[in-house]
Order: structure tokens, then C-alpha cells, then sequence
């Protein structure tokens, strides 16, 4: 297994979504260093009253997350990127859901990251590439 020499960052992220992804930043390292289950009880909390987020809109989170962050664009940055990513979307109105899980491959490996329709946004892999063991699903909503 190599290990790249250069980030993929992504361009094309506009200012103002740079900027709000920035504002996000620190909270989302802040929460990383959380335990699991209160990283689970925040999200649970911060989630609440949003629709669940389009594959696009989570995307797009994902990419700004990127584009800001040396350290969410690398390899060992999934934590950060993915609640940066998903306090993005919040932000906009939407949730997608959160998932911490490991690889079903070799090597078996820790990993965090966002779903949007049941796919894994950004990760280039398989749907069934990974196991999640911990999820904060977009909350289901009564009709009103």
C-alpha cells in the first residue's frame, strides 16, 4: 500500500462556503476529541428539526471541509471532515447521517464519514466497504 505524496484538495468551493466551513472548523476538531457517545449525544441534539440531506448537498459539505483543511483533506482526517462536513449541512437545514465504523477489509481499520441516501459521499469505495457501528441518522420527522 503506498501512501500519496499530495493531498486532493478540492478548487472550485465558493468564498462564502469556504468561509462558513472555516467557522465550522474548529468545533468540529473540538468535538472529535470527544468520547463516542457524547460526539453521538451532540449530533443527536444538533440534528433535530433538519431534512435529510441530498448525496449534492453532502458533497459539497465534504468538499469545503477539504478545501479548508490541510488536516480534513488527509488521510487520517475523517473525523473532523465528517462532523465538519455534517455541521455544514446542518447549517444549511439538512442532516446527513453521520457513521463511525471500520473497514470490512484488510487492513481493518477505523474510519468516520457522512451518507446521503444510503451511500458513503466522498469515499471512493463500495457502499458495503465499511461497517458502521455508530450512526446519527437524519431524524424522522411526523407529516405535519
Amino acid at each position: 500500500m503506498t501512501t500519496p505524496s499530495a493531498l486532493d484538495r478540492p478548487s472550485g468551493v465558493p468564498f462564502a462556503r469556504r468561509l462558513t466551513a472555516r467557522a465550522v472548523l474548529l468545533p468540529a476538531v473540538a468535538l472529535s476529541l470527544l468520547p463516542p457517545r457524547r460526539i453521538r449525544a451532540v449530533l443527536g441534539l444538533v440534528r433535530r428539526g433538519a431534512a435529510p440531506a441530498t448525496a449534492a448537498q453532502a458533497k459539497n459539505a465534504r468538499d469545503a471541509m477539504c478545501a479548508v483543511s490541510l488536516r480534513c483533506a488527509g488521510p487520517k482526517g475523517c473525523l473532523p471532515r465528517s462532523l465538519g462536513a455534517a455541521l455544514l449541512c446542518r447549517l444549511s437545514g439538512t442532516w446527513p447521517a453521520w457513521c463511525t465504523g471500520v473497514s470490512m477489509v484488510p487492513p481493518f481499520t477505523a474510519h468516520a464519514w457522512i451518507e446521503a441516501d444510503g451511500r458513503p459521499v466522498g469515499e471512493g469505495v463500495p457502499d458495503d466497504y465499511f461497517t458502521r457501528l455508530v450512526t446519527v441518522a437524519p431524524a424522522i420527522r411526523p407529516d405535519r
